[in-house]
């Protein structure tokens, strides 16, 4: 039997990155080899568990006791395409102490500057080795929930309603749950396991949106270019020039909301930008796509032709609107914490997770700490303590969900 730490490592391992550009689902076809392996995995509890063309892995523990709600846990094996996520190499570093930490000849990390550190001193904590991400985001939760689905195939006797699992690819890019089973997976409501730190439960994020902005130039040579080329890619840094500087996510924080480039490509004659947009509040988010909108009507009458294409495309909402009538999920949760040793805690994600798209679709879902830090970058961590209260958590969700 794999303890939850042979699995993580086992899992992060696997390259399951999805891409923005291949427009397919799931967007890459690697992150079926991890989907694979947690169907087996699944099966070998005598769980009826199988993958979708899709990509998405579902499974179903059968209640044991009539009248307790049907609950869902939910994972996504995908990893953020932002940092490089082949041959990740992880190390375990035993009994943390808050010193600095050297992932490589280049690269290191301490509290002073990464505080989420001093969060996990004294624990056992997972790095990478400074080369790619480590895969925390989401691996953690899907170790976990695993963990979950092995704790209750091997303790039949502790009561419980239906328990459903799924694992759902392309989280990163947004579309995590765009081919969602709904008809499948019948929970009275679910808790994504997608958080950070141990203790928080999380049931307000950022309403989403993509922007893909596509520029066209007029090539030349540039020997002969004066006063009638024009660069694509100039047309490109132009454009971002004119979004507001300080809605860049390097200078927010809180509530306050970012519009991130997180790809740039081209030449002369065409580039194509990528943006993410995201705010809390509906009014403010609808105004930074509207300045896309403005920027792109700008330009084109600059320039006399159609120089730059727009696509914006919303991916979630804040849940918030949804979860705040069915506060009893939340103090569910925050009971289970407690009961764990745990003191629970409540934030607003500045992010999202597949749980904002499912509880607009009528599947409620609050998200819930993993013990993963840092994510979609190369100082990405775990702490094992948390990771092993994560478990006890989600187990504590169903046992008290059986007790009402």
């Amino acid at each position: 039997m794999q303890s939850l730490v042979e699995r993580f490592l086992r899992y992060v391992k696997v390259d399951t990155q999805s891409s923005h550009e291949t427009h397919t689902h799931p967007s890459t076809e690697k992150q079926k080899n991890l989907s694979r392996i947690l169907v087996d995995e699944l099966k070998a509890l005598g769980l009826d568990a199988f993958m979708d063309d899709y990509g998405y892995t579902y499974a179903k523990i059968d209640k044991n006791i009539d009248g307790a709600p049907a609950i869902g846990l939910i994972a996504h094996v995908d990893t953020s395409p932002d940092a490089p996520g082949e041959n990740v190499n992880p190390r375990i570093i035993k009994n943390y102490d808050g010193s600095k930490i050297e992932l490589n000849e280049t690269l290191s990390m301490a509290p002073d500057h990464y505080p989420s550190l001093s969060r996990v001193i004294g624990d056992d904590i997972i790095v990478t080795d400074g080369n790619t991400l480590l895969g925390a985001d989401d691996k953690c939760g899907v170790a976990e929930i695993m963990e979950v689905a092995t704790y209750f195939t091997k303790h039949t006797d502790v009561k419980h309603g239906d328990i459903y699992i799924c694992f759902t690819p392309d989280e990163e890019i947004g579309e995590g749950a765009d081919h969602f089973n709904y008809d499948w997976f019948k929970a009275d409501f679910a808790y994504t396991a997608d958080g950070d730190e141990v203790g928080g439960i999380e049931f307000e994020n950022f309403n989403a949106a993509s922007a893909d902005v596509y520029f066209t130039g007029k090539s030349i040579h540039p020997g002969s270019a004066k006063l009638k080329m024009v660069n694509a890619l100039h047309l490109a840094m132009e454009f971002h020039q004119m979004l507001p500087v300080f809605q860049n996510p390097a200078y927010t924080e809180g509530y306050e909301g970012f519009n991130h480039l997180t790809g740039l490509k081209g030449e002369v004659e065409r580039a194509h930008a990528h943006y993410i947009i995201r705010n809390h509040n509906m009014q403010k988010f609808n105004g930074q796509k509207d300045e896309f909108k403005k920027i792109q009507a700008f330009m084109n009458e600059r320039y006399g032709y159609q120089a730059v294409e727009l696509n914006v495309k919303d991916s979630y909402y804040n849940m918030y609107e949804i979860i705040k009538d069915r506060m009893d999920i939340i103090e569910l949760a925050k009971k289970a914490v407690e009961n764990v040793g745990v003191a629970p805690f409540f934030k607003a994600i500045r992010g999202g997770t597949d749980g904002a798209r499912l509880t607009y679709e009528g599947l409620l879902c609050p998200n819930i700490g993993t013990g993963g830090y840092q994510f979609h970058g190369r100082m990405e961590f775990a702490s094992i303590n948390q990771m092993e209260k994560a478990v006890k958590i989600f187990i504590e969700i169903i046992k008290l969900a059986a007790q009402k």
